[in-house]
């Protein structure tokens, strides 16, 4: 393997520094004779700091391509196939099948998201095959896409870093991968699970401090999963219902590596990533939270509490973002009005929409994404991508901002130089942002699972 700079980079770099100072040398020696021992020393410090520096900056992290999963016609899940679901179901109360109707009809989803095999099954009860099957059908759809598009072949794959919130069979999902696809012996395998929607960009965040930390040229995987068959959830508890009815089927794949000469042809490159985390709290540690009812009855309990958990914690983070990615005069804007709300006043939120051109905002739900554009100010024009994706997938958990980049790519709206933040929230309770400078524009791609519907969008969802 190559090195990242060549020796014959350095030598070059290195004899333009030597030759810059030996003709200030000659002339310090013919005028100033008596500087020649303090020239000197300042060369030899220019030249080691010039050598570390090259030696030792960071890697770029790029995110070569992505794919998203886009399942058969036939798991589409119309608000009819929901309600023949529902009402077949012997677990479930009429008031608990009206409360469920009333939700998903104002829940922002469209008639086109897709849910797991068992839904369109007889049984119509989910079995571990069909979480395993769900699983499967999204991550090895979406890889042997991302592996065609990326033209990088398995044998390549230096990490594996899979992330499925809420369901981690044995072996492991990463397990799967290795096997499906043969990976080398010497592969390294991450599986994350239980850290809910913001997995996704928590899992790029690993990927790159991963990439950062080796200095050979590597290649990560990143795939970004949810099953949500073993939790779908058949008691009346009515906090555990409304799982049912926003979070649908989705899968997305990544590849990201740590090699300049790949800059060409990579999509983005991530300039800044942060985690935040936020369950000291007990009021956030608890927002989502997965249980058992009175009943015995297993699932994910989404506490009234979640929408200002999410707007008080979204706060804490930016705080931190801020100072690294604003201009130095809306940063100081910013820090004068934090000071000024020491007194009482409440501190004015920065305007992030000058910071960067694209938003892809955490798609979990209606109710989610109307906060995030209080707390931010943004306009409809700002949050459009994360309402269409809500429209026609769903929350797909982990998944969510690729479906949403994916969004942004079929509409040809990123040039290449244009800045995105993607956002989104976990349980537990975590905040999680990326930072990418985009290297070309948007491209054409047969596999965006947009691509026989978006000229059908917007849409007006609500």
């Amino acid at each position: 393997m190559k090195p990242l700079l060549s020796q014959v980079h350095l030598l070059k770099l290195s004899f333009l520094v030597l030759l810059s100072f030996t003709t200030l040398l000659l002339h310090t020696t013919l005028s100033y004779p008596h500087l020649v021992p303090l020239l000197l020393s300042c060369a030899a410090c220019a030249l080691f700091y010039l050598l570390h520096h090259l030696l030792t900056r960071p890697h770029p992290i790029l995110l070569l391509n992505y794919s998203c999963y886009k399942p058969p016609n036939h798991r589409k899940c119309t608000y009819k196939v929901c309600e023949e679901f529902v009402r077949h179901s012997a677990h479930l109360t009429p008031e608990s099948i009206e409360f469920m109707r009333n939700i998903y009809l104002k829940s922002g989803l469209g008639d086109e998201t897709y849910a797991p095999p068992f839904i369109f099954e007889d049984h119509s009860h989910p079995t571990l095959k069909c979480a395993v099957q769900e699983a499967q059908e999204g991550m090895f759809s979406a890889v042997d896409s991302l592996l065609s598009k990326a033209q990088i072949g398995p044998n390549l794959i230096d990490h594996v870093i899979v992330t499925c919130g809420s369901f981690s069979p044995s072996p492991s999902l990463s397990s799967l991968v290795v096997n499906r696809y043969k990976l080398k012996p010497d592969v390294k395998t991450y599986n994350l699970s239980g850290m809910g929607c913001s997995s996704g960009v928590l899992a790029i965040d690993l990927a790159s401090r991963v990439l950062r930390s080796s200095r050979k040229v590597q290649y990560a995987l990143v795939i970004v999963t949810e099953s949500i068959s073993l939790n779908w959830y058949f008691g009346d508890n009515r906090s555990m219902l409304v799982t049912n009815c926003i979070f649908r089927v989705g899968c997305a794949a990544a590849m990201i590596t740590n090699d300049p000469r790949r800059r060409r042809v990579a999509k983005m490159e991530l300039v800044d990533s942060l985690r935040t985390h936020h369950g000291a709290d007990e009021g956030a540690y608890r927002a989502a939270f997965q249980e058992e009812d009175g009943k015995g009855n297993t699932g994910i309990s989404l506490t009234k509490d979640l929408i200002r958990v999410a707007g008080v914690n979204l706060r804490e983070h930016i705080k931190i973002l801020a100072p690294r990615v604003l201009s130095m005069s809306q940063l100081a804007q910013y820090v004068f009005s934090a000071v000024v709300a020491v007194g009482g006043k409440k501190a004015v939120v920065p305007n992030f929409t000058a910071a960067f051109e694209h938003m892809c905002v955490h798609t979990g739900g209606k109710a989610v994404i109307e906060q995030v554009g209080r707390v931010l100010r943004l306009d409809d024009s700002v949050t459009e991508p994360a309402r269409m994706s809500l429209h026609r997938f769903g929350n797909t958990s982990c998944s969510l901002v690729f479906y949403e980049l994916a969004y942004f790519e079929a509409k040809q709206r990123v040039k290449r130089g244009d800045r995105m933040w993607m956002l989104a929230f976990g349980t537990g309770f975590k905040v999680g942002s990326l930072v990418w400078r985009w290297l070309r524009d948007a491209s054409q791609e047969s596999d965006n699972p947009w691509s026989d519907c978006i000229d059908a969008y917007p849409v007006k969802a609500w």
